[in-house]
């Protein structure tokens, strides 16, 4: 095998990670675990992480960046606002629909990480990335459709990761396609009404 560099080890790590907590839950996710399926050593484990938890939060990072690239894809130059909220939505749930167990992963992370006291730490963390890409991709979709919104960033960041916390769940639950496609209408309509057009100089005049 050709010798990986730290980049390509870590990120084989991750993605091992990925496909155990998938399989045996975050439980099952030993470091043991973790170098068996990636085909590695137990030292190639601690040469690309200080511990398990650094990996966790990588993982996590991992799946979030995919999830703003997917989203942040499916905006289209010129929409106006409430398309784009409904096309990033529509990108987001059909990642969800194509590998539901990565979502249902990051939420078991999260669980486990709350009834763990030496990572209280994680959830706040992995919630403050979930913020952070919604807040990029509201900022892309006011800058396409030549708004600004009513609210501050923050508070409708929170606003619309609740909006798909609740769509990931009820999916997961029920498998509804139907049904979520109704809830990112109404996400999609309530987030656009907080939308204000940016007056150029030429309608101030």
């Amino acid at each position: 095998m050709a010798r990986l560099s730290s980049d390509e080890r870590r990120a084989r790590l991750v993605q091992a990670a990925l496909r155990v907590i998938d399989r045996d839950g975050v439980q099952g996710a030993t470091t043991r675990a973790i170098v068996a399926e990636a085909g590695m050593s137990l030292a190639s484990f601690h040469y690309a992480f200080r511990s398990r938890d650094e990996m966790i939060s990588e993982l996590i990072a991992f799946v979030v960046e995919n999830e703003q690239q997917v989203s942040l894809a499916a905006v289209r130059p010129g929409t106006d606002i409430r398309t784009a909220v409904r096309a990033g939505l529509q990108a987001f749930f059909e990642l969800l629909v194509s590998n539901p167990t990565r979502e249902q992963a990051l939420f078991e992370l999260m669980h486990y990480s709350l009834r763990t006291p030496e990572l209280s730490e994680l959830p706040r963390a992995q919630y403050a990335s979930y913020f952070r890409v919604a807040r990029v991709l509201l900022d892309s979709g006011a800058a396409t459709a030549g708004v600004t919104w009513s609210l501050p960033i923050d508070e409708l960041a929170r606003i619309l990761i609740a909006f798909t916390d609740g769509l990931t769940l009820a999916w997961l639950a029920d498998r509804d396609d139907a049904a979520a496609a109704v809830v990112m209408d109404f996400a999609a309509d309530t987030i656009s009404a907080l939308a204000v057009p940016i007056r150029t100089k030429e309608h101030q005049r």
